[in-house]
């Protein structure tokens, strides 16, 4: 996938902080990056194998997550009022 539509396809990251996490993908071994010399210049990062293997489990996260949001949100109201009334 090339750099900037990974940049379009997650809402709210900066440049910078897709920059650091690509390139701390590619130094732990879980994405490639080619350069091809073209005006403007493409880069496209890959997953490797080792990185394919981490999408399984991070895909179950992240249903994980979708299915139980409303929970997790309520928990966060329940604790913060909680803990402002503490606090008062």
């Amino acid at each position: 996938m090339r750099y900037s539509e990974l940049g379009r396809r997650i809402p709210g990251v900066s440049q910078k902080m897709l920059t650091q996490t690509l390139r701390s993908l590619e130094r732990d071994g879980l994405v490639t990056r080619t350069v091809t010399p073209t005006v403007p210049v493409r880069v496209d990062y890959r997953l490797t194998d080792l990185g394919a293997s981490l999408a399984c489990l991070l895909s179950s996260v992240k249903l994980w997550a979708e299915n139980h949001f409303d929970e997790v949100t309520d928990h966060r109201t329940t604790y913060d009022a909680r803990s402002s009334e503490t606090a008062a």
